[in-house]
Protein backbone atom coordinates (compact mmCIF):
# COMPACT_ATOMS: atom_id res chain seq x y z
CA UNK A 1 0.00 0.00 0.00
CA UNK A 2 3.07 2.25 0.39
CA UNK A 3 3.66 4.97 2.93
CA UNK A 4 1.00 7.63 3.39
CA UNK A 5 1.20 11.20 4.59
CA UNK A 6 -1.73 12.34 6.72
CA UNK A 7 -2.92 15.78 5.68
CA UNK A 8 -2.24 18.61 8.09
CA UNK A 9 -5.88 19.40 8.68
CA UNK A 10 -6.59 15.75 9.54
CA UNK A 11 -3.88 15.73 12.20
CA UNK A 12 -5.04 19.08 13.55
CA UNK A 13 -8.57 17.76 13.85
CA UNK A 14 -7.30 14.65 15.64
CA UNK A 15 -5.42 16.69 18.25
CA UNK A 16 -8.29 19.12 18.68
CA UNK A 17 -10.92 16.46 19.27
CA UNK A 18 -8.86 14.21 21.52
CA UNK A 19 -7.67 17.02 23.81
CA UNK A 20 -10.89 19.01 23.87
CA UNK A 21 -9.17 22.14 22.59
CA UNK A 22 -12.32 23.16 20.78
CA UNK A 23 -14.19 23.83 24.03
CA UNK A 24 -14.68 27.30 25.42
CA UNK A 25 -11.89 28.08 27.95
CA UNK A 26 -14.34 30.05 30.08
CA UNK A 27 -16.67 27.06 30.35
CA UNK A 28 -16.07 25.19 33.62
CA UNK A 29 -17.98 22.13 32.45
CA UNK A 30 -16.17 18.98 31.40
CA UNK A 31 -14.99 18.86 27.77
CA UNK A 32 -17.18 16.91 25.39
CA UNK A 33 -16.50 13.20 25.14
CA UNK A 34 -14.25 12.17 22.30
CA UNK A 35 -16.02 10.63 19.30
CA UNK A 36 -15.86 6.92 18.62
CA UNK A 37 -14.33 7.55 15.20
CA UNK A 38 -12.32 10.34 13.65
CA UNK A 39 -12.37 11.19 9.95
CA UNK A 40 -8.96 11.96 8.40
CA UNK A 41 -7.59 12.63 4.95
CA UNK A 42 -4.70 10.49 3.71
CA UNK A 43 -2.28 11.27 0.89
CA UNK A 44 -1.08 8.07 -0.76
CA UNK A 45 0.68 6.84 -3.89
CA UNK A 46 -1.32 5.95 -6.96
CA UNK A 47 -0.73 2.29 -7.81
CA UNK A 48 -0.78 3.09 -11.52
CA UNK A 49 1.63 6.02 -11.22
CA UNK A 50 4.04 5.76 -8.25
CA UNK A 51 5.13 9.39 -8.63
CA UNK A 52 1.55 10.62 -8.38
CA UNK A 53 -0.21 11.21 -5.07
CA UNK A 54 -3.95 10.90 -4.58
CA UNK A 55 -6.14 11.92 -1.66
CA UNK A 56 -8.13 9.24 0.16
CA UNK A 57 -10.45 9.32 3.11
CA UNK A 58 -10.03 7.33 6.27
CA UNK A 59 -11.43 6.80 9.74
CA UNK A 60 -9.58 6.11 12.98
CA UNK A 61 -11.31 4.44 15.90
CA UNK A 62 -10.43 6.39 19.06
CA UNK A 63 -11.26 3.39 21.25
CA UNK A 64 -9.79 0.37 19.48
CA UNK A 65 -7.06 2.13 17.51
CA UNK A 66 -8.30 0.63 14.23
CA UNK A 67 -7.74 2.51 10.96
CA UNK A 68 -10.12 2.28 8.00
CA UNK A 69 -8.74 3.76 4.77
CA UNK A 70 -10.81 4.16 1.63
CA UNK A 71 -8.60 3.13 -1.29
CA UNK A 72 -8.85 4.82 -4.74
CA UNK A 73 -10.53 1.72 -6.18
CA UNK A 74 -13.31 1.93 -3.61
CA UNK A 75 -12.03 -0.84 -1.35
CA UNK A 76 -11.44 -0.31 2.36
CA UNK A 77 -8.16 -1.20 4.07
CA UNK A 78 -8.45 -2.04 7.76
CA UNK A 79 -5.55 -2.13 10.20
CA UNK A 80 -4.68 -1.27 13.79
CA UNK A 81 -2.83 1.92 14.60
CA UNK A 82 0.03 0.17 16.45
CA UNK A 83 0.58 -2.47 13.75
CA UNK A 84 3.46 -2.18 11.25
CA UNK A 85 0.92 -1.42 8.51
CA UNK A 86 -0.72 1.24 10.66
CA UNK A 87 2.60 2.89 11.43
CA UNK A 88 3.55 2.74 7.76
CA UNK A 89 0.32 4.50 6.84
CA UNK A 90 1.46 7.56 8.79
CA UNK A 91 5.18 7.28 8.10
CA UNK A 92 6.99 10.16 6.40
CA UNK A 93 9.53 9.52 3.65
CA UNK A 94 11.89 11.96 1.96
CA UNK A 95 9.62 11.91 -1.08
CA UNK A 96 6.59 12.71 1.08
CA UNK A 97 8.39 15.66 2.65
CA UNK A 98 9.48 16.93 -0.75
CA UNK A 99 5.89 16.72 -2.04
CA UNK A 100 4.60 18.46 1.07
CA UNK A 101 7.12 21.23 0.46
CA UNK A 102 5.88 21.60 -3.11
CA UNK A 103 2.23 21.57 -2.05
CA UNK A 104 2.84 24.26 0.56
CA UNK A 105 4.83 26.25 -2.02
CA UNK A 106 7.63 27.01 0.43
CA UNK A 107 10.33 29.26 -1.01
CA UNK A 108 13.67 28.32 0.53
CA UNK A 109 15.80 30.11 -2.06
CA UNK A 110 16.69 32.87 0.40
CA UNK A 111 17.99 30.50 3.05
CA UNK A 112 21.82 30.76 3.09
CA UNK A 113 23.86 27.65 2.45
CA UNK A 114 25.46 26.63 5.73
CA UNK A 115 28.31 24.91 3.89
CA UNK A 116 30.47 22.12 5.29
CA UNK A 117 31.20 22.06 9.00
CA UNK A 118 34.74 23.20 9.67
CA UNK A 119 36.96 20.92 11.70
CA UNK A 120 37.58 22.01 15.28
CA UNK A 121 40.99 23.49 15.94
CA UNK A 122 43.23 22.63 18.86
CA UNK A 123 42.27 23.94 22.27
CA UNK A 124 44.76 26.02 24.24
CA UNK A 125 45.63 22.99 26.36
CA UNK A 126 46.10 20.73 23.33
CA UNK A 127 48.27 23.38 21.65
CA UNK A 128 50.43 23.73 24.78
CA UNK A 129 50.91 19.95 25.01
CA UNK A 130 51.85 19.77 21.33
CA UNK A 131 54.46 22.51 21.77
CA UNK A 132 55.85 20.76 24.87
CA UNK A 133 56.15 17.44 23.01
CA UNK A 134 58.05 19.23 20.24
CA UNK A 135 60.67 20.28 22.82
CA UNK A 136 61.25 16.69 23.99
CA UNK A 137 64.76 15.42 23.27
CA UNK A 138 66.30 11.97 23.67
CA UNK A 139 68.30 11.50 26.85
CA UNK A 140 72.02 11.22 26.14
CA UNK A 141 74.90 10.17 28.36
CA UNK A 142 76.54 13.36 29.60
CA UNK A 143 80.10 12.26 28.92
CA UNK A 144 82.90 14.20 27.23
CA UNK A 145 84.12 13.11 23.82
CA UNK A 146 87.51 12.16 25.30
CA UNK A 147 85.90 9.87 27.91
CA UNK A 148 87.44 6.42 28.26
CA UNK A 149 85.66 3.89 30.46
CA UNK A 150 87.61 1.91 33.04
CA UNK A 151 85.89 -1.43 33.77
CA UNK A 152 87.22 -1.33 37.36
CA UNK A 153 85.06 1.74 38.09
CA UNK A 154 81.80 -0.22 37.78
CA UNK A 155 81.06 -2.67 40.59
CA UNK A 156 77.51 -3.81 39.87
CA UNK A 157 73.98 -2.42 39.71
CA UNK A 158 70.59 -3.60 40.95
CA UNK A 159 67.15 -2.62 39.58
CA UNK A 160 64.17 -2.64 41.95
CA UNK A 161 60.58 -2.08 40.88
CA UNK A 162 58.00 -0.12 42.88
CA UNK A 163 54.25 -0.47 42.62
CA UNK A 164 52.47 2.52 41.11
CA UNK A 165 48.85 3.60 41.65
CA UNK A 166 48.74 5.52 38.37
CA UNK A 167 46.04 4.43 35.94
CA UNK A 168 48.36 5.09 33.00
CA UNK A 169 50.18 1.82 33.68
CA UNK A 170 53.63 3.47 34.07
CA UNK A 171 55.90 1.62 36.50
CA UNK A 172 58.43 3.11 38.88
CA UNK A 173 61.93 1.62 39.20
CA UNK A 174 65.05 2.49 41.18
CA UNK A 175 68.56 1.67 40.05
CA UNK A 176 71.23 1.31 42.73
CA UNK A 177 74.67 1.47 41.14
CA UNK A 178 77.94 0.80 42.96
CA UNK A 179 81.13 2.45 41.72
CA UNK A 180 84.72 2.82 42.83
CA UNK A 181 85.48 5.87 44.92
CA UNK A 182 86.49 8.99 43.04
CA UNK A 183 84.23 8.41 40.02
CA UNK A 184 82.57 11.65 38.89
CA UNK A 185 78.80 12.19 39.03
CA UNK A 186 78.23 12.07 35.24
CA UNK A 187 79.95 8.69 34.93
CA UNK A 188 77.99 7.35 37.90
CA UNK A 189 74.67 8.47 36.40
CA UNK A 190 75.64 7.05 33.00
CA UNK A 191 76.27 3.67 34.66
CA UNK A 192 72.84 3.74 36.36
CA UNK A 193 71.19 4.73 33.08
CA UNK A 194 72.85 1.91 31.14
CA UNK A 195 71.85 -0.62 33.80
CA UNK A 196 68.26 0.59 33.52
CA UNK A 197 68.29 0.43 29.70
CA UNK A 198 69.51 -3.16 29.82
CA UNK A 199 66.80 -4.13 32.33
CA UNK A 200 64.07 -2.29 30.38
CA UNK A 201 65.15 -3.91 27.12
CA UNK A 202 64.97 -7.36 28.69
CA UNK A 203 61.42 -6.60 29.87
CA UNK A 204 60.27 -5.09 26.57
CA UNK A 205 59.79 -1.53 27.84
CA UNK A 206 60.71 1.07 25.19
CA UNK A 207 60.69 4.35 27.16
CA UNK A 208 61.88 5.73 30.50
CA UNK A 209 61.99 9.15 32.14
CA UNK A 210 64.42 10.21 34.86
CA UNK A 211 62.85 11.37 38.13
CA UNK A 212 65.73 11.94 40.57
CA UNK A 213 69.21 10.74 41.52
CA UNK A 214 70.86 10.62 44.95
CA UNK A 215 74.57 10.03 45.54
CA UNK A 216 76.30 8.78 48.66
CA UNK A 217 79.73 7.56 49.74
CA UNK A 218 80.02 4.38 51.76
CA UNK A 219 83.21 2.58 52.75
CA UNK A 220 85.17 4.57 50.22
CA UNK A 221 82.80 3.72 47.37
CA UNK A 222 80.29 5.77 45.37
CA UNK A 223 76.64 4.65 45.57
CA UNK A 224 74.05 6.13 43.23
CA UNK A 225 70.27 5.72 43.53
CA UNK A 226 68.40 6.81 40.38
CA UNK A 227 64.61 6.61 40.02
CA UNK A 228 62.89 6.34 36.63
CA UNK A 229 59.41 5.78 35.29
CA UNK A 230 58.98 3.17 32.57
CA UNK A 231 56.19 3.34 29.99
CA UNK A 232 54.97 1.65 26.84
CA UNK A 233 54.20 4.99 25.18
CA UNK A 234 56.49 7.98 24.87
CA UNK A 235 55.96 10.06 28.03
CA UNK A 236 55.96 13.81 28.43
CA UNK A 237 59.29 15.28 29.48
CA UNK A 238 62.12 17.43 28.21
CA UNK A 239 64.39 14.37 28.04
CA UNK A 240 63.11 10.83 27.43
CA UNK A 241 65.22 7.70 27.36
CA UNK A 242 64.66 5.36 24.44
CA UNK A 243 65.81 1.90 25.49
CA UNK A 244 67.22 0.82 22.14
CA UNK A 245 69.16 4.04 21.47
CA UNK A 246 70.55 4.20 25.01
CA UNK A 247 71.83 0.61 24.85
CA UNK A 248 73.67 1.40 21.63
CA UNK A 249 75.26 4.50 23.17
CA UNK A 250 76.30 2.58 26.30
CA UNK A 251 78.00 -0.03 24.15
CA UNK A 252 79.81 2.57 22.03
CA UNK A 253 81.06 4.45 25.14
CA UNK A 254 82.16 1.31 26.97
CA UNK A 255 79.70 1.63 29.89
CA UNK A 256 78.59 -1.79 31.18
CA UNK A 257 74.86 -2.42 31.27
CA UNK A 258 74.80 -4.53 34.44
Amino acid sequence: MGSRLTALFGIGLLVSVLTGCGSDPSDDSRPPAKPDELNVTVLQSDAGAPDKKVVSRGRISTKSGEILILEPDGSVSEMTLDSPEGQDAFALTEADLAMLNNNLQLDLSGVPDMGPVRSRGLTAQEQALAEFRARTKPMKLNLPVSFTADPKDFEGAVVKTWSSKKKSGDSLVEVTANLRGGVDADTAFAYATCALANWAGANGTPYARHIRTLRDKRNGKMIVGSVFTLSEKKPLGLTVMTTKDTLQECKSRGIPAA
